[in-house]
């Protein structure tokens, strides 16, 4: 019998007043041209009033800059520098079991489960598309279907480095144009579609069990996404899908080991993971609303009958 469990089809919950002006507001505003905005800003060198505003941030959110490689806020010279800070060598230990996957960014889980019938999870009464969210393809989204998918939301005092949840090579990145809606989880409960509508960064990986897919989206006054391997995909936005494939082998091979950085976010946003079928399976202990932290325990390896973990072929 299948262990796949049906997407979530309740309604989704009741809003206050205060709630729909929100995310009414949202649909109103000049979203792209606030974050590009906010992002100019963000790279400003402005002296005393970086440092305040940084000094602002951190009172504000309650982050704790001891983990932090540089300690004051007089040490950034943008707030870009501030938001991608470093930690510490030693603040974050990568959990070294092998047959383990570990979380690839502090924040909290929004939703994760299998992937039904091509759809996701967004919220109550909210799914998504599989193909979509992973750039309109078919083609790219086949090897995850009837998988599994995790979504991680990190809030602004998150740490905004991401990292890989397991050794991979890099195949192919994909650029997709889109909305730049928040995705806090009041926007996700309520407007459709979320993630597969935003601006997002797609990369696919294989690995030695199967196929990984990362999904980097964008959102209100994030003001760009990076790659360790490529730097900044966006700004500036574009209206067309671009895709670019690397090589499996050899010198010009992209490859990570588990814990190696992968991709930044100036400001908060949400990571999408997809993985092939009979490939992992969640901490038993984890789901919406568990925080997350970079290198704990995030997935087992599935192990077939013969006890030995499954390989892709």
């Amino acid at each position: 019998m299948s262990s796949e469990k049906s997407p979530v089809n309740s309604l989704p919950e009741k809003n206050s007043i205060s709630d729909k002006i929100k995310i009414a507001l949202q649909y109103g505003m000049p979203k792209h041209a606030i974050s590009r905005l906010v992002g100019k800003l963000a790279a400003a060198k402005m002296g005393w009033l970086t440092t305040k505003l940084i000094n602002i941030f951190i009172n504000a959110y309650g982050i704790n800059m001891d983990e932090a490689k540089l300690k004051k806020a007089s040490d950034f010279e943008t707030f870009n520098n501030f938001f991608t800070r470093e930690l510490e060598d030693g603040a974050r230990t990568i959990n070294a079991d092998s047959n383990a996957l570990c979380y690839p960014v502090d924040g909290a889980i929004s939703q994760q489960g299998d992937i039904v019938e091509g759809k996701l999870i967004q919220a109550k009464g909210f799914n998504y598309s599989l193909t979509s969210l992973l750039g309109g393809d078919a083609r790219t989204a086949a090897p995850f279907q009837k998988g599994k998918f995790s979504c991680i939301y990190l809030a602004p005092k998150d740490y905004h480095r991401i990292h890989m949840p397991m050794a991979a090579t890099l195949r192919e990145m994909i650029y997709v144009p889109g909305e730049l809606f928040s995705v806090n989880p009041l926007t996700a409960r309520n407007v459709p579609d979320l993630f597969a509508r935003n601006e997002r960064v797609v990369t696919i990986f294989d690995t030695e069990h199967g196929a990984l897919a990362m999904v980097l989206v964008g959102a209100t006054i994030v003001a760009s996404i990076e790659t360790t391997w490529a730097g900044t995909i966006t700004p500036p936005a574009g209206s067309d899908i671009f895709r670019w494939q690397y090589p499996a082998k050899g010198v010009d091979a992209i490859t990570f080991e588990k814990g190696d950085e992968m991709g930044r976010f100036k400001l908060g946003s949400t990571v999408v993971s997809a993985f092939a079928p009979n490939m992992i399976e969640f901490a038993p202990e984890a789901g919406p609303e568990t925080v997350t932290r970079l290198g704990e325990l995030y997935a087992n390896l599935v192990k077939n009958n013969n006890g030995q973990e499954n390989v892709a072929h």
